[in-house]
């Protein structure tokens, strides 16, 4: 790609990017816009605009996106009740698009024909970051650093660093005992101390919550407001869907909940051992479900079960923007349209337990399931017949059995 003449990187204001901001300009002789997105990682991020300014960038984006990511993203995919492989609540997967996004619209819009990333070679962020780049401008060019240089070592890009005046922390000089990848659903960490997936993750490891065996020996009941599915209040107090998720994160962090430690299938091909703490989408996923329990009738719920893992599997492998994405998105939202109430939560060291729900849209009725008199509103003398009929298949299977 010899004709790239500026590009989009994303750029965190770390090492690692700006070795490859720095890398960029020498390799392709390009300028270099960068894009800076707060997804709530928790961290400052003036820092980052400071540091693109030390290095000689003119452009330079640092957007908060916490609201349009939690908004247009997290709570879309929470009303699938997505989940990769039985456990995984995809934190780091749904916000690649949303970066994506971004790089391709700063693109178009300050006349750049290439983005870059630094994602490395052997993860899925790579393929995420990629395919959902392609999907929205199929002429996009696509420069990722790690699969083009030459430097095979942590001492090579500390040494490239040096070399150019990048200032090198301290605490970056040496191996990082594990990555970390975070924003306002989770944070995740994975390599070096945690290669080893039969060794236990070290305390230090979790930053979002803490161990459930320090957590209150007193319960927190809390309880969630939905409307068409979706999460609008805490204990009557409307919220916007960014400052929702970070008080349930708050909750969650304080009574030990949303740790998760996966030996996952990376799109790639290869097993990974991840640590990821999930605090308030923990909490969430469990209080959607059960607004559904009330308000969802059986044949939608069970459909909506069947599809989900293929959902998951598309976002966690980078097709957000994909028709088949879209094509679930539209069912998911459709059946969300009487999935409405409130439900309360016990939070208690590591658990998060529903402790009661209701709702205006209940399909839930006490008269059909008492065990006292129901007056006449269910004939119980009407389950023979329906068992008589189902059970034709099974009988004539049967004494086929029995000739045989």
């Amino acid at each position: 790609m010899t004709d790239v003449k500026k590009v989009v990187l994303a750029y965190s204001g770390g090492l690692d990017t700006s070795i490859i901001l720095k890398w960029l300009k020498e390799t392709y002789d390009c300028e270099v816009v960068t894009f800076t997105a707060d997804l709530g990682q928790g961290e400052e991020l003036e820092p980052a605009r400071r540091k693109a300014e030390m290095m000689g960038i003119k452009e330079i984006y640092v957007e908060d996106l916490r609201e349009e990511f939690v908004r247009d993203f997290v709570f879309p995919m929470f009303r699938m009740n997505a989940v990769y492989e039985g456990v995984y609540l995809l934190g780091t997967s749904i916000a690649r698009p949303l970066i994506s996004k971004r790089l391709v619209e700063i693109a178009h819009s300050t006349g750049a024909d290439a983005i870059a990333h630094g994602a490395t070679g052997k993860g899925n962020d790579q393929v995420r970051f990629e395919l959902s780049a392609y999907a929205l401008d199929p002429d996009i060019k696509v420069i990722a650093p790690w699969r083009e240089w030459e430097f095979k070592s942590r001492t090579d890009l500390i040494d490239f660093a040096e070399k150019h005046q990048i200032v090198v922390p301290k605490d970056k000089r040496g191996e990082a005992p594990f990555s970390v990848d975070a924003n306002i659903l989770h944070s995740s960490s994975e390599g070096k101390v945690l290669e080893d997936p039969n060794e236990e993750a070290p305390e230090y490891v979790f930053q979002r919550t803490v161990s459930p065996e320090d957590a209150p020996d007193k319960a927190t009941i809390v309880e969630i407001g939905f409307s068409k599915g979706d999460p609008i209040s805490i204990d009557g107090k409307a919220m916007s869907p960014a400052t929702l998720l970070a008080a349930l994160n708050d909750l969650g962090r304080d009574n030990g909940i949303g740790r998760l430690d996966l030996v996952e299938n990376r799109f790639v091909g290869m097993k990974n051992r991840g640590v990821y703490e999930t605090p308030g989408g923990t909490i969430l996923l469990e209080a959607h479900r059960a607004m559904e329990s009330l308000t969802l009738d059986r044949g939608a719920a069970h459909l909506k079960d069947e599809l989900m893992p293929r959902y998951a599997e598309l976002i966690y492998n980078g097709f957000w923007f994909s028709p088949e994405r879209e094509m679930l998105q539209a069912l998911a939202d459709k059946s969300q349209e009487n999935v409405e109430g409130t439900v309360r939560m016990k939070l208690y060291k590591g658990n998060a337990t529903v402790v009661g729900r209701a709702s205006d849209k209940s399909l839930y009725s006490e008269e059909l399931v008492t065990f006292e008199d129901d007056h006449g509103a269910y004939d119980q003398k009407d389950a023979a017949g329906f068992i008589r009929l189902n059970a034709l298949r099974l009988r004539t299977l049967a004494a086929r059995t029995r000739r045989g």
